[in-house]
């Protein structure tokens, strides 16, 4: 059976913990969820997963470096670093505690930057960077998003208009509805039309810790199609994994 990129990351982790002799150290890993205002402070529009309480950030902190992770199922955790290494990566849960860490991790060791979520109004300057490097790398083209981000995806629409981006998500409050004159479809069965009918896919950090990522880089290569992955939850995986991603204005403290 295939091994995930989250189960290969792990793989390459404990290898970067062993050549630092980190496996014996009697670390502490703290892992806990912040609230909306600790995670992106005061951002000036009010709709965002955090903040309508969909989501939840968790931060881990290893040897006093900080990183961040976005989860539907937030949980806390104290214990070493061997403990996470072993941690089981079959939930929610458990992927958000390990992607946080490993994030923690290697920015500890300076293998890592950006893992620390923007606050108050970076992350429109991060939809408004996004979509302009998008248009410069690959021009006018159709853009498919994977995970409702509003800031992005109402800059998606101004910059490249609305017959040129789709959506999905998988908050059932969005499937259906009209953002920004794109209707939203559902990510558990229309991950594959949505590839199909992109030249470029923007896939949100959070699909590492949710369980969907390996489907839609299958898509991805199947269709051979353009993505970037956006956030700071996928920082370390993309990282240690070779996957291309975009984080203009994640913090390093």
């Amino acid at each position: 059976m295939k091994q995930s990129f989250l189960e290969n990351s792990k793989i390459r982790l404990k290898k970067i913990v062993t050549e630092n002799r980190l496996e014996d150290t009697p670390v502490m890993v703290l892992v806990k969820t912040l609230t909306p205002e600790e995670a992106i402070g005061e951002p000036g529009r009010r709709d965002y997963p955090i903040i309508l309480g969909k989501e939840r950030m968790v931060e881990a902190t290893f040897l006093g470096t900080r990183a961040h992770a976005f989860t539907d199922s937030p949980g806390e955790f104290i214990g070493s670093l061997g403990e996470i290494i072993n941690f089981p990566l079959s939930s929610n849960k458990g992927r958000a505690i390990y992607t946080a860490t490993l994030n923690a991790v290697l920015k500890h060791l300076n293998l890592l930057e950006k893992t620390i979520h923007c606050r108050d109004e970076d992350p429109e300057n991060c939809a408004r960077e996004i979509a302009s490097h998008l248009l410069e790398r690959w021009g006018n083209v159709t853009v498919g998003l994977i995970g409702m981000n509003p800031a992005i995806a109402e800059r998606l629409v101004q910059t490249f208009g609305v017959n040129h981006v789709r959506i999905t998500d998988l908050n059932q409050q969005n499937i259906t509805s009209t953002k920004f004159g794109v209707t939203i479809w559902d990510g558990n069965t229309m991950i594959e039309k949505l590839v199909r009918h992109s030249e470029v896919i923007l896939i949100t950090g959070t699909t590492l810790v949710n369980g969907t990522f390996d489907s839609i880089m299958e898509l991805i290569q199947i269709y051979g199609k353009n993505y970037l992955i956006y956030g700071v939850s996928g920082s370390g995986v993309c990282q240690l994994m070779g996957l291309k991603r975009i984080c203009p204005y994640g913090r390093n403290s």
